[in-house]
């Protein structure tokens, strides 16, 4: 048998494939619409020129998202993550799973940590040896655990995650007008030699005013090809439209994400223009070039916790800071992203800490004049 180095290696060979297969259909559809259609089918030169220049520049963006998104390494946790070594050591050397809670728990407690296993767990991976942040997954593929993971994408040969998410998007968009161009422009030509007569008399062929040369082939195909591929991608972009308009990953479409007070589908959703702004970033100018803008580190994630907590029955609707300081816990501050996408929803301001404190000392007060009382 093989060593397990040599499989894997033969594994990642293989796994290029599809992102090869890819390549070759794009020279192909570059060497037939500009050589085959444009320089050789089409007459007219003014049609030429436009067709070239929007041709170009279709192309060049599609192929530039679909390089991002290929060779875009997945982000994975930091080492904040990473159990400290006292504590892995007593977490290796514990053999009961209630055991083991305990130190993960322990230890989370420090870490900005929502989300928790269908059991209310804390997440960890014993592949990777640390505690999964939300919406963080191991991918077995590439064998790491990858930051807000979406899927493994067999035709980029890569993970789609927090750090390639928006070039995946771009990629399909740019894919599906660059299709759709194609298609579009291709489709009077492919009806002329369609209908091109093959007969050898000229008396009982239609008027037409293209050769009969190989060409045809190139242009018949192309149009075939880009039809094809433009439906099957139509529907991948509608969904991944739908997934980033409902701030969720293809992965907690099918499995709802689980915070402390039960799953959630909707707990990481701000509102359709703020799930918006977290992959595509603040400034709309950079929304459809390939250059990463999205908001956040992978790693924390702002939540709106629409239920009330079952451990804490008497704090309603608030936002996570409030309730870890009213349970005594320091509350982990927002960062710079997390406040822009929250805005006025659930920014919680120095006002807000005020009064959590006067509520707390309100609570405090009244429980040492019961006390005296009794």
């Amino acid at each position: 048998m093989a060593p397990s180095h040599v499989l894997r290696c033969c594994q990642r060979v293989l796994a290029w494939i599809p992102v090869v297969f890819i390549a070759l259909v794009v020279c192909w559809s570059y060497y037939a619409y500009v050589v085959e259609l444009c320089i050789f089918t089409i007459q007219n030169t003014g049609e030429k020129i436009v067709y070239m220049v929007i041709f170009h520049l279709s192309f060049v963006m599609f192929v530039w998202s679909y390089w991002k998104t290929i060779f875009t390494k997945p982000d994975s946790p930091s080492k904040e993550f990473c159990l400290p070594k006292a504590d892995k050591e007593q977490y290796e050397r514990e053999e009961r799973p209630e055991s083991q809670q305990e130190i993960l728990k322990r230890v989370a407690r420090d870490l900005p940590l929502y989300t928790r296993t269908g059991t209310g767990a804390v997440r960890y991976c014993d592949r990777c040896q640390i505690i999964k942040p939300d919406r963080c997954h191991h991918c077995s593929a590439c064998d790491m655990c990858v930051l807000k993971m979406d899927h493994h994408c067999p035709w980029v040969n890569n993970c789609v995650g927090f750090s390639n998410y928006k070039f995946f998007i771009l990629f399909l968009a740019y894919s599906l007008l660059y299709c759709l161009f194609i298609a579009s422009t291709v489709l009077q030509y492919f009806i002329k030699f369609w209908t091109l007569c093959r007969r050898k008399s000229a008396e009982n062929c239609p008027k037409n005013d293209l050769p009969d040369t190989h060409a045809k082939f190139h242009v018949l195909f192309l149009f075939f090809v880009a039809a094809m591929f433009f439906i099957s991608i139509l529907s991948l972009f509608s969904y991944h439209l739908w997934l980033v308009g409902k701030n969720r990953s293809t992965i907690e479409a099918f499995r709802a994400p689980v915070f402390r007070n039960g799953p959630d589908k909707n707990g990481f959703s701000l509102g359709f223009c703020k799930n918006i702004k977290q992959v595509f970033g603040d400034e709309k100018k950079f929304w459809m070039v390939p250059i990463f803008t999205s908001l956040g580190d992978g790693s924390t994630f702002p939540t709106r916790l629409v239920n009330i907590d079952i451990e804490q029955p008497a704090v309603e609707s608030q936002p996570e800071c409030v309730k870890s300081i009213i349970d005594g816990q320091t509350p982990r501050p927002l960062s710079e992203s997390q406040n822009r996408l929250l805005g006025n929803d659930q920014h919680f301001t120095e006002d807000g800490l005020d009064a959590a404190n006067h509520k707390i000392d309100g609570e405090l007060n009244v429980s040492v004049s019961m006390e005296s009382n009794s």
